[in-house]
C-alpha cells in the first residue's frame, strides 16, 4: 500500500483535533479529568490534564502512524484494495474522535452513554469491515491471519468469505445492543468472541481437511 501524504495530513489532523479543543478550554478544565468510565457511565480512572489533552492523541497519532509505516512495508500490500486502504487510515481517527468526545462531554454539559457510543461505534466498524473481507486478498496487515491463510488462498478466500457474513451480522447485533442495552458487556463480549473464535476454527479446520484429503 503506497502512502498517501495528503491523506496522512488528513487524518493525522482529525487526530489532534481533540488537542485543539483542550487548548481553547483549558482555564475551564480540572487538573484531573475522568478518561475512563464503567458500562453504566460512571468514572472509576482519572488522568491528568496535560497526559488527558496532549498525551491521548499523541499516543494515537504515533499508532495511526504505526499502522500505516507497517501496512506500507507489507510483502503483499498491493493486494490491499483502496477501499479498505481507507478502512486503514481512518480507524484510529475514529477512534480519537470517539475517546475524547465521551471525555470532554461532560465539560459541555453533555451525558453521552458509553454504551451507545461503544455499540455505535464498534457496530458500524464492524459491518463495515464485514463487507469487505470477502474481497480481500492475502496480505500480511489486515484480515484473518493465521498460517493456514497465509500459505493456502483458497483457505484465505473461504475463511474470509465466512468472517464477512459474521461480522457484518455481529456488528449490527452489536449496534442494536448499544440502544437497548441489555447485559451490554456480556452481549458485547460473546459477539466478539464469535467474530474471533468462528472464522479461525474454520480456517483450522479447512486446513485440517485439506491435510487429510492430501495424505490419503
Amino acid at each position: 500500500m503506497k502512502i498517501n501524504k495528503e491523506k496522512v495530513i488528513l487524518t493525522s489532523f482529525v487526530i489532534l483535533l481533540p488537542v485543539l479543543v483542550g487548548i481553547v478550554y483549558w482555564p475551564q478544565l480540572p487538573d484531573t479529568i475522568a478518561t475512563h468510565f464503567d458500562f453504566n457511565g460512571n468514572a472509576n480512572g482519572f488522568t491528568s490534564k496535560t497526559i488527558t489533552v496532549f498525551g491521548l492523541p499523541l499516543f494515537l497519532l504515533g499508532l495511526h502512524l504505526l499502522c500505516l509505516y507497517l501496512t506500507s512495508y507489507d510483502p503483499k500490500s498491493r493486494n490491499i484494495s483502496p477501499k479498505i486502504a481507507s478502512l486503514i487510515y481512518w480507524i484510529v481517527p475514529l477512534v480519537s474522535l470517539w475517546v475524547m468526545a465521551a471525555i470532554y462531554s461532560p465539560f459541555f454539559g453533555l451525558l453521552l452513554n458509553p454504551m451507545l457510543l461503544s455499540g455505535l461505534l464498534l457496530g458500524c466498524l464492524a459491518m463495515g469491515f464485514g463487507n469487505y473481507m470477502p474481497k480481500m486478498r492475502q496480505n500480511y496487515s489486515i484480515g484473518i491471519r493465521l498460517p493456514w491463510t497465509l500459505d493456502d488462498e483458497e483457505n484465505w478466500n473461504k475463511t474470509h468469505r465466512l468472517a464477512g457474513k459474521i461480522w457484518v451480522i455481529c456488528g449490527f447485533m452489536i449496534f442494536v445492543e448499544g440502544f437497548i442495552q441489555i447485559l451490554f458487556p456480556y452481549v458485547l463480549a460473546v459477539l466478539l468472541a464469535v467474530m474471533v473464535l468462528v472464522p479461525a476454527v474454520y480456517s483450522f479446520r479447512l486446513n485440517r481437511l485439506k491435510k487429510g484429503g492430501s495424505n490419503e
